[in-house]
């Protein structure tokens, strides 16, 4: 039986800020993660790609506020900075 991904702990070296925004960027995480794994059954961060991270704001983010796609930006980079990627991503 295998252990769920813990998002939280994944996060944690690169989480900064109060408590609200670091309990915003797992939650965050976890509905990118949950998305991912929807589609294309990819359940940890080590196996996402650049593709999937933009199919995310792509489409499941372009319908919503600028607001709302800019904080799921800032956790995509946080994400992309614990991977020690390189990736870019505009909104």
């Amino acid at each position: 039986m295998n252990k769920p991904f813990d998002m939280e702990l994944f996060l944690a070296g690169v989480l900064t800020g109060s408590h609200a925004t670091r309990q915003r960027h797992v939650r965050q995480a976890k509905i990118i993660q949950a998305e991912i794994i929807e589609r294309w059954q990819r359940e940890t961060p080590w196996s996402w790609q650049r593709k999937h991270l933009l199919w995310f704001l792509e489409h499941r983010l372009g319908r919503r506020s600028e607001a709302t796609r800019y904080y799921y930006l800032l956790t995509l980079r946080l994400i992309v900075h614990r991977l020690e990627k390189e990736w870019t991503f505009i909104i």
